[in-house]
Parts: C-alpha cells; structure tokens; sequence
C-alpha cells in the first residue's frame, strides 16, 4: 500500500512521454503527485498553505502570519460553546458530590492541564487535590520533553490509579491530535471504574477513543503555522477552553460575587491587597475597616463580606454560607455595587 503512489506517479511519467529522468522530476512536481502523497487523517499534522513560505519572511511578516492564523482561534472554540457548557455543569456537579476533576495529557497537553489545575487554588481558594493534573511522564515532563511518555499505555492506568481516581471524579484527556494512545487508555480506564469522561481535542479522535468519553469538545484549528507544531494554534485553544471549564464551574459554585474573587487565597501581598480593596469596595467600609473584619474573617473575602453584611461572626457566616450552597447571593441581599 505505501508503494502505490511510486506506481502511478512511474505511469504518469510514461504517459508523458518516456522514461527520461526530466519526465520523472516533471511528474514528481505535478498536481496528480500532489494528490497522491501520503495523507495524515490527523489535521494538525497537515501543511499550511497559508505558511509554506513562512521561512522567507522577515519577522514582521513572521508575527503577522502567526496573528492571522491565531484571529480564527476564539471563534473555533466558541463553535464548542455547547460542549463545553456540558463539561461545566459536569464538574460542577462531580464537586458538589465530593469528586474532583483530573486533566490528563502528553506534552504541550498535559503541561496545560497541569497549568490550569495549578492556578485554581490561588484563584478560588480550592484544595489542591480538587483539581488536578496528570502528564505523562510525570513531574519531569513538565520542564523537559519527554515525547515518548505517550506511547506508554500502561503507565496511564497506573498514573490514574496512583491519584486514586475513582466512580464519581471527573477525568479530562486533552489530545490536541485526538490520538494521543496515554490518554486514551486514561480515558478507556476511567470510564470502566465509573468516573465521569471527556475529551479536548483539536482534531477528531477515533470512533475508540469517542466510545468512552460522555463529553466530546472538539476544536477544529486547523494546520499549525508550523507544521505538526500543537503548541500554537491547538495549545490556544486548549488553553482558552480548560479556562472556561474551570472558571465556569468555579463561578457556579459560588467562588465570585459578580465578577469579583471572593474565595481567593490571600499568599502574597498583591493578593492581600486584592482581599482588601474588594472587601473595602463591596462593604462600602475604609481600608482599614476592611483589614479588620478579614482578621476576624481568617482572611476569608467571602466571610468577611457576609459578616459585615448580616452583622453576624464567623461561625455564623459560615453557617449561612453552607446554607446557600457557598453562594454569596443567597446569603447576602442584593448585588455587589456597579462598576463605576
């Protein structure tokens, strides 16, 4: 089957008028070639016509090839709104019933995964166990590549198995390729002992890997300015849909107050200021008012606001909050106050 294409492209040359070595070079270089080469079914390892002659440009025209290519990426990712609406309401119920959610990949995919799990906890006061990362070849494939990790199909149920991974979590495979054999396999595992499933993807896996997963997001992006490169336009989106995913959860779970961070963890002195400005902002009190009550809060915002706000202590307030599912709006009447 490989050789078919050396085939017809020898009867092409004969056709076109013997068997001379510029006849066969005339052949090599004509349309009816081009259509015979061999075709990658993945679409992010095909060629970009728009960037065949990336390597003559000027690095104005580099970054103006790369922009135009990045522009459709947001519009892609929109056209999996639904999907990825889906996954949202997925993980926010897997977290109300106690589970957690895994991202699993290789390479540029699984360093986004573990990127995005990474930032939860600072941002909304998570656990670090509540959302988590899970590359191939672990802990160093994180700052060296390790491209052969994926290939290793055992290593991936025993990664899973090592996080405790378990019915009622949520695994995440993200395969820019669609094919990545690690995360199938996680994925194929997970789904066996009861977790809940889903697949980013900027190319569209095989029927295999879409049997066992409840959730499909597939972000078509095309072929990268660099050809087989996923780090580009697939990383974008990638990125761009596991922070929505995240993100929305967090927000239904109640970690904002409109679009504030209340449940964020204060570990550096931009973040305290943050505390304080949008304790100060939405109590309506001085800064130092708002020191204060997040003393008395234990540097919770969203304690601290519910405090001043129904006059009551911490223990109180938490009451509340558990109450109201964690949601400040059924606890504390009203909205937070307009953006000026």
């Amino acid at each position: 089957m490989g050789c078919e294409w050396r085939t017809a492209i020898g009867n092409l040359a004969q056709r076109a008028g013997g068997d001379s070595t510029a006849t066969r070079r005339t052949a090599l270089r004509s349309p009816a070639r081009r259509l015979l080469r061999p075709h990658d079914p993945r679409i992010t390892e095909r060629r970009n016509p728009r960037t065949q002659q990336i390597d003559l440009a000027g690095s104005l025209g580099i970054v103006d090839l790369i922009n135009a290519e990045d522009r459709d990426v947001p519009l892609v990712v929109a056209a999996q709104r639904e999907r990825i609406a889906e996954a949202i309401d997925a993980a926010e119920a897997v977290f109300r019933a106690g589970g957690r959610l895994f991202y699993v990949g290789a390479g540029t995919s699984g360093r986004l995964g573990v990127l995005d799990a990474s930032e939860c906890p600072p941002t909304f006061g998570t656990a670090p166990e509540m959302v988590q990362g899970i590359i191939a070849g672990g802990a160093p494939a994180l700052t060296r590549a390790m491209e052969g990790a994926e290939d290793s199909l055992d290593q991936a149920r025993f990664d899973l198995e090592a996080r405790g991974v378990r019915a009622g979590d949520f695994v995440i495979g993200i395969a820019a390729s669609g094919t990545t054999p690690y995360v199938r396999v996680a994925l194929t595992y997970a789904r066996s002992i009861g977790a809940r499933t889903a697949i980013v993807a900027c190319s569209p896996p095989p029927d295999e890997t879409m049997a066992v997963v409840d959730i499909a997001i597939v972000a078509i992006t095309g072929p990268e300015v660099v050809t087989g490169s996923t780090r580009l336009k697939a990383g974008t989106a990638t990125k761009l849909i596991l922070n929505t995913i995240t993100t929305g959860a967090m927000i239904r779970l109640g970690k904002t107050y409109g679009n504030l961070m209340i449940d964020l963890r204060a570990t550096n002195a931009k973040l305290v200021d943050r505390s304080e400005r949008i304790v100060a902002e939405v109590c309506d009190v001085s800064r130092d008012e708002a020191r204060d009550v997040l003393g008395r809060a234990g540097g919770s915002v969203k304690l601290a606001i519910v405090m001043h706000a129904l006059g009551v202590d911490h223990v109180a307030a938490a009451r509340k909050l558990d109450d109201g599912g964690g949601v400040i709006r059924r606890v504390v009447p009203g909205a937070p106050p307009p953006v000026a």
